[in-house]
C-alpha cells in the first residue's frame, strides 16, 4: 500500500468513526440532543478534525448510514463478473453487496430520524445521491460504452427509487435479521429484492 493510499484509508476511518459516533448519539438522544463537541469526545478527535470532515453534525448523521469503500468495492464486484453480464445483473450483484443488514437498519433509522428532525432531510438526500452516483460510475466503467447515454442513469435511479418506500414504511418489507412478528405480513427483503429485478428485466 502506497503512502497515499494509507493516508486515504486513515482519513476514511476517521470520516467512519466521527459518522458513527454522531449517528449513535442521534438514535440515544434525539438530532437536537447534542452538539459536534459531544460527537469528537466521543470519537476521540478534536473539533478541528471533525470540520475536516463534515460541515455540521447532520451531514455527519447521514454519512454513517451511506459509508462504504466505493472504489474498492466495485473493484472487488467488477472483477467477479462474468463480461456477458447485463447491467441489470451487475446492479443486482451490488445492491446484495452494498445493501447489508447493517446498512439497510441504518438508512431505516436515518429516514425516521427524519421524520422528526427535518432539517436532517437536505442530507439525506446529499447521501441517497451518492449511492445513486456511485451505482452509476460502476455501471459506466462495465459496460465501457456499449450502452446509450444516460442509461446507468436511468437504471441505477429506477434501482434505488424503488428502496425509498422500503425505508420509510411505505411498503411492508421485512428487513434482514427482523424479526417476522415486528411486520406481520410482510414481504421478506431477498423476496422484494428479486421482484423488483424481475420487473426491471422484463422491461416492467
Amino acid at each position: 500500500m502506497t503512502k497515499s493510499s494509507l493516508r486515504d484509508a486513515k482519513r476514511e476511518a476517521t470520516a467512519h468513526a466521527l459518522a458513527d459516533a454522531a449517528f449513535e448519539l442521534a438514535l440515544e438522544r434525539g438530532l437536537d440532543g447534542f452538539v459536534v463537541d459531544d460527537i469528537v469526545q466521543r470519537a476521540g478527535f478534536s473539533r478541528r478534525t471533525f470540520a475536516n470532515h463534515f460541515a455540521c453534525k447532520e451531514e455527519a448523521v447521514a454519512t454513517a448510514a451511506v459509508s462504504f469503500q466505493g472504489v474498492q468495492e466495485a473493484d472487488e464486484l467488477l472483477a467477479g463478473v462474468d463480461g456477458n453480464a447485463s447491467p441489470v445483473d451487475i446492479l443486482y450483484r451490488l445492491m446484495k453487496m452494498r445493501l447489508t443488514a447493517g446498512i439497510l437498519w441504518k438508512l431505516r433509522e436515518l429516514v425516521s430520524l427524519a421524520k422528526r428532525s427535518p432539517t436532517l432531510e437536505p442530507y439525506i438526500l446529499s447521501a441517497f445521491r451518492r449511492l445513486h452516483e456511485s451505482a452509476q460510475e460502476t455501471l459506466s466503467v462495465y459496460s465501457q460504452g456499449r450502452y446509450p447515454d444516460g442509461y446507468a442513469h436511468l437504471l441505477a435511479g429506477a434501482v434505488y427509487g424503488a428502496f425509498l418506500p422500503l425505508l420509510d414504511g411505505s411498503l411492508n418489507v421485512l428487513l434482514p435479521g427482523q424479526p417476522a412478528g415486528e411486520a406481520p405480513g410482510a414481504v421478506a427483503f431477498d423476496d422484494y429484492l428479486d421482484t423488483m429485478f424481475g420487473y426491471l428485466r422484463s422491461g416492467f
